[in-house]
């Protein structure tokens, strides 16, 4: 088995996918559209372990939907070793495969369905511990998985996944794990996620010798907020800001008045403007009102919820004063921008 994939694929049959006797054995399901980003962060730690250690610690197949490359959404491709058509004829018991990450791609909610469904499902009931990273959570979540369980997903799915999956714990952080099920943000948080699977299965001594030799300092821990949507670079801003946009953020549906707001800060209006003015050079009735649109935009972009509900749930009380305000920063009304996102996710008690 190749540690790392050299090669494309060979035509004709194909060929069988091979786990070592001994470490930890993970098949990647790269889906189109994939980051490189996130599926490089996860696996460059567990080359570094493999190359600190005297015994190959992690052992990895790269697999995809079918053939032999998947074009990942910068447009460069990569060789696969074997398909989920292969892996789901196996009888993939013991020690063949403890683990498997499922790196999403753009468009998941257009994946096809059936054949990944299934593949997951018998992950499930052979006890594979499963870790969705990226926009994967929301296959996780389509399947029933995810019902009732603490989640994650990168922060521009995490309005339109809370809308359609309502009977999931969504939460803002870089990964979860609950079970058998670990989600993560993607991105630069998987490098995060590998790192505390290595901790997990090769010691927290290994674990710090991979960020000291990746030259990064210090482990982020799962539960740390992603950058998130508020287009604020938090490292150095003042904590009343941070605690301040994150009480927008949790009043999008019920927006507070700037007075009810400041009196849950324990400052004036005028020290909460003065707070806005210095730090990101608006008012704070700008801003959240910003935060506000911007959420309706990821909803009208990810769901096919009706432009009213997406209003109401912005915390606009009409269709045509939210029009408006969408208009004003945006430059083309709500139904210009869903005319470009066709056959996107319905809640899910639509279907």
């Amino acid at each position: 088995m190749n540690v790392y994939p050299t090669s494309v694929m060979q035509d004709g049959p194909e060929r069988e996918a091979k786990f070592g006797s001994h470490g930890v054995n993970i098949a990647i399901l790269v889906l189109p559209g994939f980051s490189h980003l996130a599926l490089h962060s996860y696996l460059e730690p567990l080359c570094i372990a493999n190359s600190l250690s005297e015994d190959t610690q992690f052992q990895w197949q790269l697999v995809g939907l079918e053939g032999s490359t998947v074009i990942g959404t910068n447009g460069l491709s990569i060789p696969v070793d074997t398909t989920i058509a292969a892996l789901h004829a196996r009888d993939t018991k013991g020690v063949e495969l403890d683990q498997l990450v499922v790196l999403g791609g753009e468009l998941i909610e257009k994946q096809p369905s059936d054949i990944l469904n299934n593949f997951l499902r018998k992950m499930v009931r052979l006890s594979v511990g499963i870790s969705a990273i990226g926009t994967a959570t929301w296959l996780l979540a389509r399947v029933g998985l995810l019902a009732d369980t603490r989640c994650t997903i990168h922060w521009s799915k995490l309005a339109a996944f809370s809308e359609v999956f309502r009977d999931t714990r969504i939460q803002d952080c870089l990964f979860v794990t609950e079970g058998q099920y670990t989600t993560c943000a993607g991105e630069l948080a998987a490098f995060d996620l590998a790192v505390d699977f290595i901790g997990t299965h090769a010691g927290e001594i290994t674990a710090q010798d991979v960020c000291r030799h990746a030259t990064v300092q210090g482990r982020r821990s799962g539960s740390d907020r992603q950058t998130g949507s508020s287009g604020v670079v938090f490292e150095k801003v003042s904590p009343k800001l941070v605690a301040a946009i994150k009480i927008m953020e949790e009043n999008i549906e019920l927006p507070l008045s700037l007075a009810s707001l400041s009196n849950r800060m324990e400052i004036s209006r005028r020290q909460l403007e003065r707070l806005f003015k210095g730090h990101v050079r608006t008012t704070p009735a700008k801003f959240y009102l910003n935060l506000r649109i911007e959420h309706s935009k990821r909803l009208i972009e990810g769901t096919q919820l009706p432009i009213i509900d997406i209003a109401i749930a912005s915390g606009f009380v009409s269709s045509s004063h939210f029009a408006k305000c969408f208009k004003a920063i945006h430059g083309i009304s709500p139904q210009r921008v869903r005319s470009n996102y066709p056959g996107v996710a319905r809640p899910r008690h639509w279907m």
